[in-house]
């Protein structure tokens, strides 16, 4: 009877050495599989940090040629300023001069006017008297 206990004990470790022999394949497995995605994971990483980096160094590249471009402008934009500022007030310098204007008109057709009155009247006395 000790030697069937011995040989199921026997029997029992091999199961459990077996098992743990299969398990442990499966453990390696599950370890390299996960040191090659941790691989491609780092490859792909550089390779991205890498781009980024490009992009980074591009757009700098392309803001410093912007800014030099709206620096080249800036003078144009101050230019059409004045101009408009000169414009507005040659705008405002006729307007004035057209008020001017209409008033001596309105003043020396009322002075006409008087005139030819008198002349009228000078006239018509004139006529008169001889």
């Amino acid at each position: 009877m000790i030697e069937i206990a011995v040989l199921l004990i026997a029997l029992a470790f091999v199961g459990i050495a077996i098992y743990l022999i299969l398990m442990l394949r499966k453990v390696t497995a599950v370890v390299e599989e996960a040191q090659q995605t941790l691989k491609v994971l780092t490859s792909d990483v550089n390779v991205t940090l890498y781009q980024a980096n490009e992009l980074l160094a591009k757009t700098n590249v392309l803001v410093e040629d912007v800014n030099g471009k709206v620096s080249t402008l800036d003078p144009l934009f101050v230019a059409v300023a004045d101009l408009s500022t000169s414009v507005s007030d040659l705008n405002s310098s006729a307007r004035n001069l057209t008020q001017k204007a209409t008033a001596a008109g309105k003043s020396t057709a009322k002075a006409g006017g008087i005139l030819s009155a008198v002349s009228t009247v000078s006239s018509l006395l004139g006529k008169k008297g001889k």
